[in-house]
Formats: structure tokens, C-alpha cells, sequence
């Protein structure tokens, strides 16, 4: 969560953060003094990696494979880092007033980074990229505004920031590992494939995300009005 004063609801519930690898990961790294937010600046490393690399498949085609599975593998390393940042906040008990710009800036740049660099690759889209992005921005918008106006920190899906980056993982892996003819395309020429598929995904389930969390709030708020 960076180095921010911490709270237990505003933490996006991940199973994984109470495994003990990830556990004793987090206490290694913060006694031997590993801030929070420079573990948060690492994720946005990795997250703009990630889209280059992914960007890379359509740019360099004797290394599409290479660019897929790096692709997948920094984008889980991204994801690795924004449950750590804030596992290392709470480890050390640091905490900076600038600790949730560190969280939330470098998500939300980490994800537009991924979503365009797919939309670039093979078998993808730029127009849905950019969509993907977008949408990927407003579930994080509404979320945040709901927290502004006193509610929960909503981080429901159906694609939250882990489905979404599920998604274009599998999507690939799958790629940089499946024969040539397994990957469908369509189009005329053949241009879309498997990644526009799941980018267009993640638009139509983004949309469903900002409105599904639109209204969780409004009922939470209501519960709580004078």
C-alpha cells in the first residue's frame, strides 16, 4: 500500500498475502530497510515492461515468443510487488504522507502500460488497448471516489484489477507457447486474435465493474446517511 498510514479495509483481499513465503518475503525486505514505495515503483517497472514486451510481439516477430512469456512473467512480477509494498508498510510500521500516491499512481500507470502495449501485439488491437486502459481507469475512479465519500473501499469484479490481469497472462502464455495454427484470427486481412478477444473482455467486464461498484456504493452510503 506504500508508506501510508495503514488500515485492514483498505486492502484489496488477496489470498496469497497470507502465505508464508509471501509473509517472510515481506519481514526480509523490510529489515534490511526496502521501502514500501520503492517496492510500489518497482510494480510500475514491471507493469511498463510488461507492455513493451507484449508491444514487442508485433514489432519484432523473430522474438514474439520470448516477448509473450516475458510479458506474462512481469505483469505477475508487477502483481508481486502490489501486494508486497503494502505487506512491507505494515512490516516495518513506516509511514509517509505520500504513501497512497505511491500506491495508487503506479497501479493505475502500470495498467494502461500493460492493456496498450497488448492492444500493439500480435493478434491485438490498438483501439481496444486504449478502451481496455480506459476502462481500467474508471473502476479505479469509481472505487476511489466511493472512499472520498465515505464508503468502503469496493474492489469487486467481475474484472478487478487480478481477473483482468489473469486474463491477459493466460492469453500469453498461451500465445508463447501454442503452435501457430492453435492461435484463431479474424478479419479481413487477418489482424485480430486472441488478444483483442481478451482485451474486449476487459472493456465489457470493466464497464460491468464500474457499474456493479456504482452501486454497492450508493447502498453503502445510504446505509450510513443521517
Amino acid at each position: 500500500m506504500g508508506e501510508a498510514p495503514y488500515s485492514v479495509t483498505d486492502r484489496r483481499p488477496i489470498t496469497a498475502r497470507h502465505w508464508r513465503v509471501f509473509q517472510r518475503l515481506a519481514g526480509w525486505l523490510a529489515r534490511r530497510g526496502v521501502s514500501a514505495n520503492t517496492i510500489s515503483l518497482a510494480g510500475l517497472g514491471c507493469g511498463v515492461a510488461a507492455g513493451l514486451a507484449l508491444a514487442a510481439t508485433g514489432l519484432a516477430p523473430e522474438w514474439e515468443r520470448v516477448g509473450w512469456l516475458a510479458g506474462a512473467a512481469l505483469i505477475q512480477l508487477r502483481l508481486l510487488a502490489n501486494m508486497l509494498d503494502g505487506m512491507v508498510a505494515v512490516e516495518s510500521g513506516r509511514a509517509s504522507p505520500v504513501g497512497v500516491l505511491y500506491n495508487e499512481v503506479p497501479d493505475r500507470l502500470s495498467d494502461v502500460a500493460t492493456l496498450v502495449g497488448a492492444g500493439y501485439g500480435v493478434g491485438g488491437d490498438m483501439v481496444l488497448g486504449f478502451a481496455a486502459g480506459l476502462a481500467a481507469l474508471l473502476t479505479a475512479y469509481v472505487r476511489a471516489m466511493g472512499k472520498a465519500a465515505g464508503a468502503p473501499q469496493e474492489f469487486c469484479g467481475p474484472m478487478a484489477k487480478q481477473q483482468r490481469m489473469f486474463l491477459v497472462t493466460v492469453i500469453a502464455v498461451y500465445c508463447g507457447l501454442a503452435a501457430q495454427d492453435w492461435k484463431p484470427t479474424w478479419g479481413s486481412p487477418p489482424s485480430c486474435g486472441l488478444m483483442a478477444a481478451g482485451l474486449l473482455i476487459v472493456v465489457v467486464g470493466g464497464l460491468l465493474t464500474a457499474l456493479r461498484r456504482l452501486a454497492r456504493i450508493a447502498r453503502a452510503l445510504r446505509r450510513v446517511e443521517p
